[in-house]
């Protein structure tokens, strides 16, 4: 059996419609490209890993999302990094399985996506499908069905030693989950991930686990003061006009569904700290 010696984590660059929200109306989201920035960071990336990361004798399998930005962002990193020019083995694999989780086709008025997003806050992130789209739970059965192949395929001997995962926040958050065995409320505690920052899974000496090298931003990890508007704006609000595509909400039912939001994390903080206490308890 032969484990890549790294598994790493990529979200794709920033995208138009993370520039600019009304490109949703107009583009599938499968088809959504990298802006010019988000270009400079997937080539910023590639050069990254052939010179930080990358050891001499290391072999590559890339896997993508097929979702046309990360495969622009796969094309900057093997660019970047300059794979052909340095004789680089590598491999590429789309991965259908690893796409973004789907928030369907919403046709609704704005007061049907304030509702659908208000109740997504309170109800928890993991378990809430959207109309026509997919849970977080849905994702996970996805990541799992994937994560399956990956061990098969780990007991080839020439299985490359480092394998790198191009896809997006979410899918890359349950992916973790699924792979450390996180709870439920863990994974609601995590922040989204940066584009274009590697999140780096180190296989342990002499063992078959891997070691989670990068530090994940939390809400837990802020006082309940620190949990500011900005933050919990920037992190759920680009979120909801990335998605609602036929009924653009207002500034201030935006605003609505970030206090919304605020409201669940303070909730779910607290939920944490009981659970904490009484997991003590149990083995006192």
């Amino acid at each position: 059996m032969a484990r890549p010696r790294l598994i790493l984590l990529l979200r794709h660059g920033e995208s138009e419609s993370n520039r600019d929200k009304s490109v949703n109306c107009h583009t599938p989201n499968h088809k959504i490209s990298l802006t010019k920035k988000g270009c400079a960071e997937a080539l910023a990336a590639g050069n990254r890993l052939v010179s930080t990361i990358l050891k001499d004798d290391d072999t590559v399998l890339f896997y993508t999302s097929p979702y046309f930005r990360a495969r622009q962002t796969l094309e900057g990193v093997i660019e970047g990094g300059k794979f052909e020019e340095l004789g680089i083995k590598y491999h590429i694999r789309e991965e259908p399985r690893m796409r973004e989780q789907d928030f369907g086709n919403f046709q609704g008025s704005s007061l049907e996506m304030e509702k659908i997003w208000k109740e997504r806050a309170h109800y928890g992130h993991f378990f809430y499908r959207i109309p026509y789209g997919e849970s977080g739970a849905d994702c996970y059965d996805r990541v799992a069905s994937f994560n399956e192949s990956l061990f098969r395929q780990f007991k080839n001997d020439d299985f490359p030693s480092v394998l790198v995962l191009i896809t997006h926040g979410i899918w890359m958050r349950v992916f973790l989950m699924k792979w450390y065995r996180w709870s439920v409320e863990e994974f609601e505690s995590l922040r989204n991930l940066p584009h274009c920052q590697y999140i780096v899974m180190a296989k342990n000496k002499d063992k078959e686990n891997y070691n989670l090298q990068t530090k994940l931003r939390k809400w837990d990890d802020l006082p309940d003061d620190q949990i500011n508007q900005k933050d919990v704006e920037k992190e759920f609000a680009d979120e909801v006009n990335f998605n609602t595509y036929k009924a653009k909400l207002d500034d201030k039912k935006i605003l609505e569904i970030v206090n919304a939001e605020k409201e669940a994390i303070r909730s779910q903080r607290e939920k944490e700290k009981q659970i904490r206490e009484m997991f003590k308890k149990s083995h006192h």
